[in-house]
């Protein structure tokens, strides 16, 4: 994995090893773990059971290639989509609301 792929984008929630935390089919990628804690108990009320794990470029990115879809926040989508259109990707910046609003996700998934 080179560098690039390497660097950290975000934190995702594991259930077991077959469930993580999504909105819909979309994988929830926060750029904090207090973030990501915050999605979890706003969406479930609780989320002792979830374990939490950085996610990287390179992971992302095969998870993308193979029909996986994600939802970023505005933290994690900041880091996200400049590596990512390094790799080929086409992806623009996005406006986020303010945090008043509630959450908001940006949803990357290839579509064949």
């Amino acid at each position: 994995m080179s560098k690039i792929e390497n660097t950290v984008v975000g934190y995702f929630a594991v259930y077991s090893s077959q469930e993580t935390f999504c909105d819909g089919d979309a994988c929830i990628i926060a750029g904090g773990q207090s973030a990501l804690n915050k999605y979890i108990k706003s969406s479930l009320g609780t989320g002792s059971e979830y374990q939490i794990r950085k996610t990287r470029l390179g992971e992302i990115l095969e998870g993308i290639s193979l029909g996986a879809s994600y939802a970023f926040d505005k933290e994690s989508y900041g880091v996200f989509y400049p590596l990512a259109n390094k790799h080929g990707l086409s992806l623009k910046h996005e406006d986020f609301p303010p945090k008043e609003a509630g959450s908001h996700f940006v949803i990357v998934k290839f579509i064949t």
